[in-house]
């Protein structure tokens, strides 16, 4: 199989390249994968495609740009060029660019691909109808939530002309086939990046760290965590840094940087910048708790997966998204309400103040994440491809389904 995948790819600031990077590193060591063509967005630098296991050819078509309205033009072109045997569109509805008419034309691509005659897959990280439109930073005006919610409509009847398409949260498959009457969505999940060995669940030495890590600035607010950790500072004699790990969201540039002055008089506050891929592990590992400040949810949360790869036990807001991820997957974690310090400095506090319990939370989030590699995600996708090119019109796509165990995904 050649096989294309549309996607940002590092060194790209833009959402969903960290994603994209797992996927090509296990797909390029599937045996059915001859060769992976990265059709990507523009950058500056050179795509980050060395890795240390030697896999199958890579080739780089940088075709894209975000905000361009020329994408869909640009990506088509590569498609005729590079002649794939199949296409995975890594996708969410900000993918190609934060303007509204930008972004909508790239979402036409999953149609374009299904006009050609070359299947497609659309992997859809999120789904507007669970998205709070004003929570998360779109629009606070009711009118225009509307009008947000009739395009989004629109283009996403456009994804599902797709021969397939896949959603991580299994909550999504009912509602895209109760609204839209697709037959054509199955639930692939997340998966967890890396799996390290099993760490021992100690803490270094020192303060204990509380780590947030993301783009932050839209929906990801760190005031409320700040102001947590100060509660909690005040009640007990917990030595405690508050550390704030990665970048402005796109959409909100120099957000961290007025953050950092107006908590300039916070003690051990750190605010690490962009965290390369190298050092994510580092960052992980001296955390004592990860802290999703979220004031609302659009998808299934890459960072979660990461924490349970390395261990760690998380404090999440009580939302839809995350709350479906640990029924689905298994993961555990201590939930607060949204927005609210007090309820965070709780959380937090019950993690940090009880060693046992901190360690049982770890122990399960890493069990969770092991039942999950990315290995076994990408096999699930090239068993999906060999479906749909055999188009056996007998295929059920209710067969599409995975089996955690401790240690891998049964194939589908």
């Amino acid at each position: 199989m050649k096989l294309a995948i549309v996607t940002a790819y590092p060194p790209s600031k833009i959402t969903l390249t960290e994603y994209a990077y797992h996927l090509v590193k296990h797909f390029r060591l599937q045996s059915d994968v001859d060769e992976i063509i990265l059709i990507t967005d523009r950058t500056e630098g050179e795509k980050d495609i060395s890795f240390e296991e030697e896999g199958c050819k890579i080739t780089v078509a940088e075709s894209w740009s975000f905000n361009s309205y020329k994408n869909i033009l640009d990506i088509n072109r590569a498609l005729n060029r590079t002649k794939p045997d199949a296409v995975l569109f890594n996708l969410q509805f900000l993918k190609f660019g934060d303007k509204k008419v930008p972004a909508a034309l790239g979402l036409l691509m999953p149609f374009i691909c299904k006009l050609k005659g070359i299947p497609c897959i659309s992997l859809l990280h999120n789904i507007l109808e669970t998205v709070d439109l004003e929570s998360a930073g779109f629009t606070k005006n009711k009118l225009l939530q509307k009008i947000y919610g009739f395009i989004g409509s629109t283009l996403t009847r456009f994804v599902l002309a797709s021969d397939l398409v896949a959603v991580t949260i299994t909550k999504y498959v009912g509602i895209l086939e109760k609204k839209y009457k697709a037959k054509n969505v199955v639930q692939i999940p997340h998966g967890s990046f890396e799996i390290p060995p099993e760490p021992n669940y100690q803490l270094p030495k020192g303060a204990k760290q509380v780590m947030a890590f993301g783009k932050f600035g839209t929906y990801k607010k760190v005031e409320v965590l700040i102001e947590a950790v100060e509660k909690i500072r005040k009640r007990t004699d917990e030595n405690i840094e508050i550390v704030i790990a990665g970048t402005d969201s796109p959409n909100t540039p120099g957000y961290l940087e007025n953050v950092a002055k107006q908590y300039a008089g916070v003690e051990q506050l750190r605010f690490t910048g962009y965290v390369a891929e190298e050092d994510v592990p580092v960052i992980f590992g001296e955390s004592a708790v990860v802290v999703f400040p979220y004031t609302s949810t659009t998808g299934s949360s890459g960072v979660l997966h990461q924490a349970g790869s390395y261990g760690k036990a998380v404090v999440l807001p009580n939302l839809g998204d995350l709350a479906s991820l640990i029924e689905d997957e298994g993961y555990r974690g201590e939930f607060f309400e949204a927005d609210k310090a007090d309820s965070l400095a709780d959380a937090i506090q019950s993690i940090l103040t009880n060693e046992s319990y901190r360690t049982e939370l770890a122990k399960a989030n890493y069990k969770a994440a092991c039942s999950l590699p990315m290995s076994a995600i990408t096999k699930m996708y090239i068993d999906c491809f060999k479906a749909i090119q055999l188009k056996n019109s007998n295929f059920d796509l209710k067969s599409i389904t995975h089996t955690k165990t401790e240690d891998s995904v049964v194939d589908v």
